[in-house]
């Protein structure tokens, strides 16, 4: 019986953990650090979202990091270019979202890009942003890139650097219990 319960115990340690789609809240900011130089890529694809949900007006939330934010646009060597937040459910096969902002322009935007979330022990993400320059004809002439992947923990606020370009992301769960308040007094 003792080899049993020891056997059990075993292999629930070394069992990965299987991770059911709970919700979430997703929160970033995308910033252009002014002091290192733009890098050009070639222009944004015609299909940026391919595959990626679009987030609906139903999942967009307010955003909390407006200290930060605030923080950022105080500074000179940050340029806040996109803020936003929303819940969506998260699990252990990949959920991408397309994600814009600006004036859409034959399928193009300012800003766009995807936003690849994996739950697991930390959150795999895999981030692909553009910022577009378009021209008065509605066409990308020049796009600066973010293009970063990460093992993110969630709850924590995480930073993707990506040379002049950068990425803020917070991820939160809405299902799990909040943490329990410290007791005022320790007993003995």
């Amino acid at each position: 019986m003792r080899l049993f319960r020891s056997l059990t115990l075993l292999m629930t340690l070394v069992t990965p953990t299987a991770f059911a789609d709970d919700l979430y809240q997703v929160e970033m900011i995308l910033v252009r650090q002014n002091a290192v130089p733009a890098i050009v890529s070639r222009a944004a694809p015609e299909d940026w979202a391919a595959g990626a949900k679009l987030i609906g007006a139903d999942s967009l939330r307010t955003p909390s990091l407006n200290g930060e934010v605030e923080k950022l646009t105080a500074s000179n060597d940050y340029t806040v270019l996109l803020h936003k937040a929303w819940q969506q459910n998260l699990g252990e096969n990949a959920s991408k979202v397309a994600i814009s902002d600006g004036q859409e322009q034959y399928g193009q935007f300012p800003i766009e890009g995807t936003l690849s979330l994996k739950l697991g022990r930390f959150t795999d993400v895999d981030a692909d942003f553009w910022v577009n320059q378009i021209d008065t004809n509605g066409m990308v002439t020049a796009s600066e890139r973010l293009k970063q992947e990460s093992h993110t923990k969630n709850g924590q606020l995480n930073f993707l650097d990506n040379g002049h370009l950068g990425l803020l992301i917070k991820i939160t769960s809405l299902t799990a219990p909040a943490p329990r308040p410290a007791p005022d007094e320790i007993p003995d």
